[in-house]
């Protein structure tokens, strides 16, 4: 992805600066993850769900001051209804970045409270923050303060020393106190001192009826739910006791799922009715980026579970792992990996 202004950013968002929607649901999202949730991934996104929430990458405070700000900012219109994820913890930083953030055409500014690497604990970014929730509050009214964007918090149930009941609802307590009203919670802790970020994300274990309890305690708060949610029944069970839903993984290695959130949860057709169709949808838009000088492999990685289960899938898969990485490979890479995947007779869309 190459660098701009932002005066150029705004002419390829033709009134993103302006850009609002009349009204932001959050029921159904789609996490902010390191290296995969790339304006790429979520153009995709966009072509199999029209109302499904997307967040950015985490982008720290001080790559937005002090690094290529366009360039960490720089997104497609079609892409919305899409939030920014900031990871940062001085007031005055946030505040900043939120003001960018709806300069840019965000339509929330999310806070990340849950990373647990240990790379970002040392700048007070991330999960280390719940052991400061004054801080959290002061950061989070900063954010309000600047800018008429929603804020949110993205949070753990707990970090390792901090993980009582009691010190979840006083977090949250100091946090809605500041003004926030909607929490991202992700339902495990996370133990900072001896395991990975990986390891963070599958070992503690999931307390699901943590986050309900929050809801129950705190109903006049939204509350979404997160961790380990794969499929829509899932979702739906959730739902009984939450105000959404928000899928990592899951959405990212079989974005197909997403073709059935429209009809499932809004009541709303599918934009698009076959795996095809959604891949075809996206092609103009890789053709624009790869004239903008990006290599075909850094958009192409995204589209590899688009045929997760399908006859051909795998070999999709293979042809554009084996060709998009070589010198000038363009569109007919990934028109070649297509034809090697049968179109199916009849759509379907993704399983309620």
């Amino acid at each position: 992805m190459i660098s701009e202004s932002k005066a150029e950013h705004r002419a390829d968002s033709a009134g993103a600066a302006n850009h609002s929607v009349t009204e932001l649901s959050r029921k159904f999202c789609v996490a902010p993850m390191m290296d995969w949730t790339t304006t790429h991934y979520r153009y995709l996104a966009r072509q199999l769900s029209r109302h499904t929430l997307l967040y950015t990458e985490m982008v720290t405070t001080g790559a937005l001051i002090h690094g290529d700000t366009a360039r960490f900012l720089r997104h497609d219109e079609a892409e919305y209804p899409l939030a920014l994820q900031l990871g940062g913890s001085d007031a005055g930083e946030l505040a900043h970045c939120a003001k960018l953030a709806e300069q840019y055409g965000f339509d929330e500014v999310n806070l990340n409270v849950g990373c647990p690497s240990d790379r970002v604990q040392n700048n007070m970014i991330g999960a280390c923050l719940m052991g400061h929730p004054d801080k959290v509050a002061e950061g989070v009214r900063a954010m309000i303060d600047a800018t008429g964007l929603p804020v949110t918090v993205k949070h753990r149930i707990g970090i390792d020393g901090r993980e009582s009941w009691e010190d979840l609802c006083e977090f949250v307590e100091k946090v809605a106190a500041a003004g926030c009203r909607t929490f991202i919670v992700h339902a495990r802790i996370a133990i900072l001192e001896g395991l990975s970020p990986k390891e963070n994300r599958d070992i503690p274990p999931l307390k699901y009826d943590w986050v309900y309890r929050l809801k129950a305690k705190y109903p006049e708060l939204e509350i979404i739910i997160n961790g380990g949610i794969k499929t829509f029944e899932e979702c739906h069970q959730h739902l009984e006791h939450t105000d959404g839903v928000m899928l990592g993984r899951e959405a990212y290695h079989n974005p197909w799922l997403l073709a059935g959130v429209d009809p499932v949860f809004f009541g709303q057709p599918a934009p698009v009715q076959s795996r095809h169709e959604a891949l075809r949808a996206t092609l103009p838009f890789i053709q624009r980026e790869l004239e903008r000088g990006v290599f075909l492999t850094h958009m192409s990685r995204h589209l590899l579970g688009l045929f997760h289960g399908q006859p051909g899938g795998r070999q999709f898969r293979r042809y554009i792992s084996e060709n998009a990485h070589k010198s000038g490979a363009g569109l007919e890479v990934i028109e070649e990996a297509l034809a090697r995947v049968r179109e199916p007779a009849e759509a379907a869309i993704a399983p309620a």
